[in-house]
């Protein structure tokens, strides 16, 4: 099984961005944690940040055919891009959205994830554990459907 590991804008500053709210783990200590948990679930992970919108609407569609998954954080574009929402929707492949943060307790214009509504599953506020737990959720729910 194949899972892309996507991250969107700003999320290359984590360990040093707004720490007392996104932690002191880096983007690379996230991504070295995930390693073993792939190896556990037997997913083979494909990491990539991208800050522009287009840059990550192609990076979607480039993994087409490419990966049976995809883990995302689009960080502030979660709120605001229907058209990465419509990437992920036209490769057709299942994806699980994750937020470092609980998106629900902080500013209004965070509460709405445009993503959401076609996610096979959202989780946020458990810091960079929830990247483990997305990965965890989507490798079964794709082994379920064979």
């Amino acid at each position: 099984m194949k899972i892309a590991v996507l991250n969107g804008p700003n999320l290359n500053l984590l360990g040093t961005r707004e720490p007392a709210l996104y932690g002191r783990e880096t983007l690379a200590d996230v991504e070295q944690s995930l390693r073993a948990v792939g190896k556990e679930v037997g997913a083979e992970l494909r990491f990539a940040q991208y800050n522009g919108e287009g840059a990550m609407i192609d990076a979607i569609q480039a993994l087409r055919g490419q990966v049976d998954g995809i883990v995302i954080n689009a960080g502030a574009y979660t709120h605001t891009s229907l058209a990465i929402r419509d990437a992920l929707t036209g490769i057709a492949v299942p994806f699980v959205e994750v937020h470092v943060t609980n998106v629900y307790a902080r500013e209004p214009e965070r509460r709405h994830s445009m993503l959401a509504p076609a996610a096979i599953g959202v989780v946020c506020g458990l810091g960079t554990f929830g990247y483990e737990l997305a990965i965890r959720g989507l490798s079964r729910s794709l082994a379920a459907r064979g």
